[in-house]
C-alpha cells in the first residue's frame, strides 16, 4: 500500500474504471474499492501524513487518529455493504457516482486542513446528487436540484469562513475552531459562525434540514441506502472535530430529537418517515457533540457507527419493497409478510435496533444519555429518554406494520433479490453482534472510554419504554385513534420558505413594475450619471482599483451568489406559492 495515500482517493480514483469495463465487472469493481481502502486503512500507521505545501500553507491530506479511524471505518463498511444491496443496478452512473460519493465522505473525514476538507465537502455534493437524479423522473431531478443548491451552498459558506479563519489566525489546521457556548456565543467571529452554519446544514439543523426529507425519498431504492449513510454523519464529524463541547448545540439537538417524531407519525411515504427519524436520530449525536466530554464524544462516534448499520437496514428494506412492489406510501401497502418474510424479518431486525437492548442503538445512545446525566443536561436526558420511545412507536413499530402486516389482502410479489437480501443480513447480523458485544465497538471509540450499558437500570429503564410504546402503539391502532395514512404532503418548515419566498417574489415584481412605469426621463438621466460615475472608478484611485483583504472579497463573493439565487428562483418561489 501506498504509505500516504488518503483511503478515500482509492474508491474515487477505482470508480473511474467503472464506466470502462462490461456491466459484470462493475459489481466487482464496485465490491473491491471499499474492501482495498479498509486495508488501505488498517495498514495505515496513526499520525500525519500526505502533506502538501500550497501557497505558503502546509494542506495535511492524511490524518489518522481515534476519531477519524471510528468514522472512517464505518464509512468502508458501509461503502460495502451498500454496493452489495446494489449490485442488481444496471449502467455505470450510479455505481460511479455512488463510490466517488463515498470516497470523498471518507477523504474528508481524514483531512488534516481545512482547504482538503473543503475540496471533498464539494465533492460529496456533487457526486451524491446523480444518485437522486438517476431514478429519472421530474420529481427527482426538481428534488436533485434543490438538493445540490443547498449542498453547495453549504460548501461555499464553508469556504468563506476558512477565508476569514485563516486571514484571522494563519492557521489551515482543521482542529477544534471554537466553542460555541451559551455565554460566549455572542462573541464568536464571522468565521466561526459561516463555519458552523455550513456544518449545521449538512447535519439538518432545524429549519434547515427540508432537504433532507425531500431528497432522500426521491433517489432510487439503492441510492436511498448511499445517502443515509455519508453526509450527515460527515456533518457529525466536522462538528466533533471542530466544535466540541459547544454547548449552544445542546437546545438544538433536542429540538432535532423532538419535532421530527410528530411528522414521522402522520408522513405516508416510508422512505420520508425514515428521514424524519434519522433527522431524530441525529438529535442524539448533535447533544453528544455539545457536552463535548469524553464520554459523550465517544457516544456521537457510537452513534453514528450505529447509525449508519441500522438505518441502512430499514432504508434497504423499504428500498426491497419498493423494487418489488413500485411504492413505498403506507396507503399503497400492506401484507407483505407472506410473500416478503425475509425482508419483513430484516426490517423487523432494524426497528429492534434503533432503540432495544442486544441491538446496537441500545448500546450507541446508553454513551450519550448517560453523558447527559452525569453533567447535569436533565433536559437532554428527558427528551432523550421520550425521543427513544417515540421514534420507536412513530418509526420502528409503523414502518414495518404499515408495509408488512396492516390489514390489507396479501400480495403475490417475489422476495428481494438475493444481493439485497444478503446485504440485509450482514447489517442484521452487524447490527446483533455490537448489541451482544459492545466492547467490540467501545475499543474503537476516541479517549479512551470504558462503559458498561448493560446495567440493570439501564436495560429494565428502556424496556420500559419500549413496552409503553408498543402498547401505545397497539392500542391507538385497535381503537382508530393513531393517525390515518392518508396521501398527504408535508410542507415541514418548507412553509415558511414558500410563503416568504411567494412575498419577497410579489414585492419585487410590484416594485419593478412601478420602476418602469416611473423611470421616464428622470431615470434615463439617472442611468447616464451612473454610467458617469463607473467610468471614474476605473481611475488607479477608484474604489475598483482598491486592494480588498481575503475575508471582505469572500464574504462579498458569498452575498453575490446569494443575490443571484434569490433573483433566479424568485419567480419559481412565486409559483409556489
Amino acid at each position: 500500500m501506498i504509505a500516504e495515500l488518503n483511503p478515500g482517493l482509492i474508491l474515487i480514483l477505482g470508480a473511474l474504471l467503472i464506466p470502462l469495463v462490461p456491466q459484470i465487472a462493475r459489481g466487482a469493481i464496485s465490491l473491491a474499492l471499499p474492501l482495498v481502502g479498509l486495508a488501505q486503512l488498517l495498514l495505515l500507521p496513526r499520525g500525519e501524513a500526505g502533506q502538501i505545501a500550497l501557497f505558503g500553507y502546509q494542506l495535511v491530506t492524511l490524518r489518522i487518529d481515534d476519531l477519524s479511524f471510528v468514522f472512517g471505518l464505518i464509512f468502508l463498511i458501509a461503502a460495502f455493504l451498500a454496493s452489495i444491496y446494489a449490485l442488481h443496478v444496471k449502467g455505470w452512473v450510479e455505481p460511479m457516482a455512488a463510490q466517488m460519493y463515498a470516497g470523498s465522505a471518507i477523504g474528508a473525514v481524514f483531512a488534516g486542513d481545512l482547504i482538503t476538507l473543503f475540496v471533498f465537502w464539494e465533492i460529496t455534493a456533487i457526486t451524491s446528487v446523480f444518485l437522486i437524479w438517476a431514478r429519472r423522473s421530474e420529481r427527482s431531478f426538481d428534488t436533485g436540484m434543490r438538493y445540490l443548491i443547498v449542498q453547495v451552498g453549504s460548501g461555499v459558506l464553508l469556504l468563506s469562513g476558512v477565508l476569514l479563519y485563516v486571514h484571522q489566525t494563519g492557521s489551515v489546521a482543521f482542529d477544534v475552531i471554537a466553542q460555541v457556548t451559551t455565554q460566549n456565543w455572542q462573541d464568536a467571529s464571522a468565521a466561526t459562525w459561516l463555519i458552523l452554519i455550513a456544518f449545521g446544514i449538512k447535519a439538518a439543523f432545524p429549519f434547515l434540514h427540508n432537504w433532507l426529507q425531500d431528497a432522500y425519498p426521491e433517489a432510487t431504492p439503492s441510492g436511498t441506502v448511499w445517502l443515509s449513510a455519508f453526509t450527515t454523519k460527515l456533518a457529525i464529524y466536522a462538528l466533533a472535530r471542530g466544535f466540541p463541547g459547544s454547548d449552544l448545540l445542546v437546545p438544538i439537538g433536542i429540538v432535532m430529537a423532538i419535532f421530527p417524531l410528530f411528522y414521522a407519525a402522520v408522513e405516508n411515504d416510508l422512505r420520508r418517515v425514515l428521514a424524519y427519524a434519522l433527522n431524530n436520530q441525529l438529535g442524539f449525536m448533535v447533544i453528544g457533540v455539545g457536552i463535548g466530554t469524553d464520554l459523550a464524544i465517544a457516544g456521537a462516534a457510537a452513534q453514528a457507527f450505529c447509525h449508519i448499520l441500522y438505518k441502512a437496514l430499514l432504508y434497504m428494506s423499504v428500498g426491497a419493497v419498493l423494487f418489488r412492489v413500485g411504492t413505498a406510501k403506507a396507503t399503497e401497502l400492506g401484507g407483505l409478510a407472506r410473500a416478503m418474510p425475509w425482508t419483513c424479518a430484516f426490517c423487523i431486525i432494524g426497528a429492534l435496533s434503533i432503540s432495544a437492548p442486544l441491538f446496537a442503538g441500545f448500546i450507541s445512545k446508553s454513551l450519550i444519555i448517560s453523558a447527559a446525566m452525569k453533567e447535569g443536561y436533565f433536559a437532554a436526558w428527558i427528551v432523550m429518554l421520550f425521543a427513544s420511545a417515540g421514534v420507536f412507536l412513530t418509526t420502528g413499530l409503523r414502518v414495518p406494520y404499515a408495509a408488512f402486516f396492516q390489514g390489507r389482502a396479501p400480495r403475490e410479489v417475489a422476495e428481494a433479490p438475493n444481493n439485497m437480501l444478503a446485504a440485509m443480513g450482514l447489517v442484521s447480523a452487524l447490527s446483533l453482534g455490537l448489541g451482544l458485544y459492545p466492547t467490540a465497538l467501545y475499543a474503537l471509540l476516541p479517549n479512551g472510554v470504558t462503559y458498561e450499558p448493560y446495567t440493570l437500570e439501564h436495560v429494565v429503564t428502556q424496556m420500559q419504554l419500549l413496552a409503553f410504546a408498543a402498547l401505545a402503539f397497539a392500542l391507538l391502532v385497535a381503537r382508530g385513534f393513531y393517525p390515518r395514512d392518508e396521501a398527504r404532503t408535508l410542507v415541514d418548515f418548507d412553509w415558511f420558505y414558500r410563503r416568504l419566498g411567494y412575498n419577497l417574489g410579489s414585492t419585487l415584481l410590484i416594485l419593478g413594475r412601478s420602476m418602469i412605469n416611473t423611470i421616464g426621463d428622470a431615470g434615463r438621466a439617472a442611468i447616464l450619471r451612473v454610467e458617469q460615475n463607473i467610468s471614474r472608478t476605473h481611475n488607479p484611485d477608484g474604489m475598483l482599483a482598491r486592494t480588498w483583504s481575503t475575508g471582505v472579497m469572500a464574504f462579498l463573493a458569498t452575498a453575490m451568489l446569494a443575490g443571484y439565487l434569490v433573483i433566479f428562483y424568485a419567480p419559481a418561489l412565486v409559483g409556489a406559492g
